[in-house]
């Protein structure tokens, strides 16, 4: 059963994705994972396939899948970049993305390329406009 929008975790501190991921801008890198409403979508992970360090990919690429007991979900670039880090721990505790999507959940660490994308993405207001 999903939560009500308002009982879900929105942060000011990152951008986020209609394709419900969000980003976190560090510098010239950017931390990605799913937001708290697409992970309450899902229901409880239990399998997370990511990227290898070192490959590319275009905003709105698919960068790998979250399979749960009620579906497999494509999780969707928010930028175009070179992925740098992954998230590791998820291979063994994929359920971290249920848990703590903006923080242990992280999914992949990105080189962006194209700065000029970041202003394509939403706000906190902007996609819980979109969702509601």
């Amino acid at each position: 059963m999903t939560k009500p929008i308002k009982e879900l975790a929105f942060r000011d501190d990152i951008l986020y994705s209609d394709k419900h991921t969000w980003a976190k801008v560090e510098g010239d890198l950017v931390k990605i994972g799913i937001t708290d409403f697409a992970q309450d979508q899902l229901g409880d992970i239990i399998f997370v396939e990511l990227p290898n360090s070192g490959e590319t990919y275009s905003k709105d690429d698919t960068f790998g899948q979250a399979e749960s007991a009620k579906s497999v979900s494509s999780l969707y670039m928010p930028l175009s970049g070179t992925i740098v880090e992954v998230n590791t721990l998820l291979e063994d505790s994929p359920q971290s993305v249920n848990g703590e999507p903006y923080d242990k959940g992280w999914m992949i660490v990105v080189k962006y390329s194209n700065p000029d994308e970041l202003a394509e993405l939403l706000s906190k207001a902007d996609y819980m406009n979109q969702i509601k």
